[in-house]
């Protein structure tokens, strides 16, 4: 999946385990931009009696790069506090109707730092803000009524910024039962190598919730020298971003409490810039550290990009349907563009060979997510809106950012699969299935919203039937 379970010892600390970076332009306020890091995958609504919250002992982070060094310029640093009001053993001893409500036993609060690099080695940090709100997860009916009035309380506005750190729907959505069941697309079923009856996928992060924090702020606060132009081909539009999660080097506990205390600097074990980067390229023996480092460093695993896995995997699990793919020796310089560097201008050109895209932030290779801020949200009602973005031809969405309905999955299979080699290498012509690879899943939570944070409101304990685990053999 996007990032939820990808490296062998952050999926055991899932409350600094990144699982999600969106970034994009408002659809209706100009010159404003959203980015969204999700944190905590996995989560049950009816997770009780110790629901899911942010770690008191992370720090949690958004970077934002505006040079061509892939460095953090900006970050945005939020710290959590958690208090106890009584010694019950229950999260809520009544209903929560506000977020100061004495029946609520377990509240959060947050603060926002905003760092800037000044110079080489100068920094300025600048307080936006403390003990902002953390609405409650989403109880159910009885514990937390109005549950999306009391959740919209929670979201902070200083100036002409927007904060916002709860639990949300998760928006990602992929079918992990058939793609890690040897690389199987159900659309595709009859054309694998164990073949069984083809069928939509199926979306297994629906009904999972996750924890959010958001930020909508003017990109002025985001390009370098705070003067962005309306000029696309400018380059100091282009953002590169991603988000990290921090510990302290050690961890002591404690027979006293019975607690864990951190000890030591902080230490990145976390971070997140495009989707599937490290679940999908990064070898598992580097994952981990890949965790650690920063995207300037990101050149070791260049390798990975240019030659791609699953590249060699596709061609052996549907066998005759990818002939070209299989027989491509060169490296993916497509791949390269897209995720290390950013595609430059030249290259998404129009019907008379105009250029209307780039995304280019120099030769420092490095998994940022990145937006160009001077190209307009594209109408969702609009023909030239597709969940498949710049490979839909869609200038608007990923990897021009990401926004929540972009079918990152089905990008990624497409240009691993040979869509995007013609841009860098005309002489190629792709299979034709690469164009149409999928998995089969749709976005299937509740309906995201209008507005900040955009992401759809937990669902809530009370309210959420869980699965089954019934055994069916399809082959049988």
């Amino acid at each position: 999946m996007s990032s939820h379970r990808e490296a062998p010892e952050i999926s055991k600390d899932p409350a600094a385990d990144s699982t999600d970076v969106y970034a994009f332009m408002h659809p209706t306020e100009d010159d404003q931009v959203v980015i969204i890091a999700n944190f905590y995958p996995l989560q049950q609504p009816n997770g009780g009696p110790n629901f899911y919250e942010f770690a008191d002992d992370v720090l949690y982070e958004i970077n934002i790069s505006n040079t061509n060094k892939c460095q953090p310029d900006v970050t945005y640093r939020f710290n959590f506090r958690t208090e106890i009001r009584n010694p019950s053993f229950l999260y809520n001893t009544g209903q929560i109707t506000s977020l100061d409500a004495p029946e609520w036993n377990r509240p959060q609060t947050y603060n926002v730092v905003r760092l800037e690099k000044m110079g080489r080695r100068n920094e300025k940090a600048v307080q936006i803000g403390g003990r902002f709100p953390v609405p409650p997860v989403n109880v159910g009916p009885r514990s937390t009524p109005n549950y999306e009035d009391l959740a919209n309380s929670a979201i902070t506005t200083v100036g002409p910024r927007k904060f916002f750190a709860g639990q949300r729907t998760d928006a990602f959505f992929v079918d992990l039962g058939s793609i890690f069941d040897l690389g199987a697309l159900r659309p595709f079923n009859g054309a694998h190598l164990l073949p069984m009856a083809a069928m939509d996928g199926i979306n297994s992060v629906q009904s999972y919730n996750c924890h959010t924090i958001a930020i909508q702020v003017p990109r002025s606060d985001l390009v370098k020298g705070g003067n962005p132009t309306l000029s696309f081909k400018d380059r100091k539009n282009t953002i590169g971003v991603w988000a990290t999660a921090s510990r302290r080097n050690a961890r002591i506990f404690e027979d006293k409490s019975g607690t864990y205390k951190g000890a030591g600097p902080k230490k990145q074990v976390s971070r997140l810039g495009n989707p599937l980067f490290n679940e999908v390229l990064v070898p598992m023996t580097q994952k981990d550290k890949w965790n650690t480092t920063e995207p300037k460093n990101d050149s070791d695993y260049a390798d990975t990009v240019l030659q791609p896995e699953l590249q060699t995997l596709l061609p052996f699990l549907y066998p005759g349907v990818f002939p070209n793919l299989e027989a491509y020796d060169k490296p993916r310089a497509d791949l390269a563009a897209i995720l290390l560097t950013g595609i430059p201008g030249g290259v998404v050109n129009d019907a008379d060979g105009k250029s209307i895209f780039q995304n280019y932030t120099g030769p420092v290779q490095a998994d940022m997510l990145r937006l160009n801020t001077a190209i307009k949200p594209t109408d969702p009602e609009s023909d030239s809106y597709s969940i498949y973005g710049v490979v839909g031809g869609d200038i608007g969405g990923f990897p021009n950012g990401r926004r929540l309905e972009d079918d990152v999955v089905g990008i990624s299979l497409r240009a691993v699969a040979g869509a995007t080699i013609p841009l860098v290498d005309p002489d190629y012509t792709p299979d034709e299935t690469a164009a149409q690879l999928r998995d089969g899943t749709s976005y299937t939570g509740d309906p995201l919203l209008s507005d900040f944070p955009f992401l759809a409101h937990p669902g809530g304990g009370y309210q959420t039937t869980p699965g089954t685990s019934t055994f069916e053999d399809p082959a049988s």
